[in-house]
């Protein structure tokens, strides 16, 4: 099967535009395939990853529960292969990226701020029904776990031992989690977030 240049016709084989590269033809025309949607797994509620730019942005997803991928300097063929493999909606800024690759599942940010880049992703994909705050590690990803207070106690300050009587822990990197002032303030700023993804008055 071979795909050709929309400019001159020249075929180029179709194994060139896995995960939905393009390339340039000699002619000066941009080469690939059509773009087709990929069905993702319902079952498994969004699915992020997002680029090597977006590092706070992933954080906070995983914050509000969300699976999001991330990785330092990650190329772009590795984020678009990951994507498509894992069945993740991709989240970049470059607008190269979407000139390069044709994949469907690819949403690219307008807003520049962290905050308003999690009004854009609340809002376009509907997330607000589906957070669930304070239930995946921010570092790692994964999904936290219950931690006794006694296996808490080994690697949380005394004092917060004093205060608190339920933890949870990152399976990955033994990180543990637990509700303090911090978790007010996080709550109060997704709260708004909400609800500027919302349209709800302010």
């Amino acid at each position: 099967m071979a795909v050709p240049c929309p400019g001159c016709g020249r075929q180029y084989d179709v194994t060139l535009f896995e995960f939905g590269r393009t390339l340039w033809c000699t002619c000066g025309s941009r080469v690939g395939r059509e773009t087709r949607a990929r069905r993702l797994d319902a079952a498994a509620g969004a699915r992020f990853i997002a680029d090597a730019m977006l590092g706070r942005l992933a954080r906070w997803l995983r914050l509000l529960g969300f699976d999001c991928a991330w990785e330092a300097h990650i190329p772009d063929e590795r984020l678009v292969r990951r994507g498509v493999e894992e069945g993740r909606v991709i989240l970049s800024r470059d607008r190269a990226l979407a000139d390069e690759w044709r994949v469907s599942e690819l949403h690219l940010l307008q807003a520049e701020k962290v905050r308003d880049q999690l009004v854009e992703v609340v809002r376009r994909f509907d997330l607000a029904p589906d957070i669930r705050l304070l239930t995946r590690c921010s570092e790692c990803n994964e999904p936290l776990a219950p931690l006794p207070a006694a296996l808490a106690a080994e690697r949380v300050p005394a004092r917060v031992l004093e205060r608190q009587r339920r933890f949870s822990g990152c399976p990955a990197c033994e990180r543990v989690y637990w509700e303090g002032t911090h978790t007010d303030r996080i709550k109060r700023f997704v709260d708004g977030i909400v609800a500027e993804a919302s349209g709800a008055p302010g």
